[in-house]
């Protein structure tokens, strides 16, 4: 087994097809989740992220391959000096301008994308590591990520259910209207951290509305707020946020 994984970790055909094929499994793994949600990244772009990755770490590994055997006299007779790592840094730093491109605010001025971002780029990393032949790693670090991608949502749910502070956004028949919605939060004793208005937009068709911090009374449970809050008739949508 150990002689085998040596053998992989060399620069051959057999390693580099390895190598490329645990890329594109891996990052394809990582993605189908995000591309079961509809997400902006998917299963085949976390494929060509990891893949474009793994493939630049055995560029690295070639150009010091060649640097130290059959161009090693030309470079050193023109005094050459090349830090080829740098291809590596360069993956992680170039994946930010991806990784933003699925980060958006929506109407409802929530962040979304945040998690696709941070699977992009732990898929990146994890390409370069298949690249450099860091197999035992790569293992590991795909079985912690398919965790918290596949797993932890489950928990937070249910932990974020019942946590006393909650953000909500409501949409009114007018902006008025907050008086009533701010009453009846304190008469359920709700404290009432931020209010940020919006008077909404005739032309983007955006009705009155509100985004909330709440602070709820022990055992209250979230769902008792919000559909307490659509009970009112002044009241067009509620969602959490």
């Amino acid at each position: 087994m150990l002689q085998c994984l040596a053998y992989l970790r060399e620069l051959n055909m057999a390693s580099i097809m390895v190598r490329l094929l645990c890329a594109m499994a891996f990052g394809g793994a990582v993605g189908i989740e995000r591309g079961r949600k509809r997400r902006p990244a998917g299963f085949r772009t976390y494929m060509l992220v990891c893949l474009g990755a793994a493939l630049t770490m055995l560029l690295s590994q070639y150009m010091v391959y060649m640097q130290t055997g059959p161009w090693a006299m030309q470079i050193h007779d023109l005094g050459l000096k090349n830090d080829v790592s740098r291809f590596g840094a360069q993956v992680v730093n170039g994946i930010g301008f991806l990784g933003a491109g699925t980060i958006l605010v929506t109407g409802h001025q929530e962040v979304k994308g945040l998690t696709t971002a941070a699977g992009l780029w732990a898929s990146a990393c994890a390409g370069l590591a298949i690249g450099a032949g860091f197999y035992e790693g790569t293992v590991m670090c795909f079985a912690l990520v398919f965790i918290c991608i596949h797993i932890f949502p489950v928990f937070v749910e249910r932990l974020l259910a019942h946590t006393r502070n909650m953000n909500i956004y409501v949409e009114l028949e007018s902006i008025n209207n907050i008086g009533a919605l701010t009453h009846l939060l304190h008469e359920q004793e709700i404290q009432i951290y931020d209010v940020e208005p919006d008077t909404g937009s005739a032309k983007s068709m955006r009705l009155p509305n509100a985004t909330i911090s709440l602070r709820l009374p022990k055992g209250m449970a979230h769902e008792i707020v919000l559909s307490g809050i659509a009970k009112l008739d002044c009241i067009v949508s509620v969602d959490e946020i």
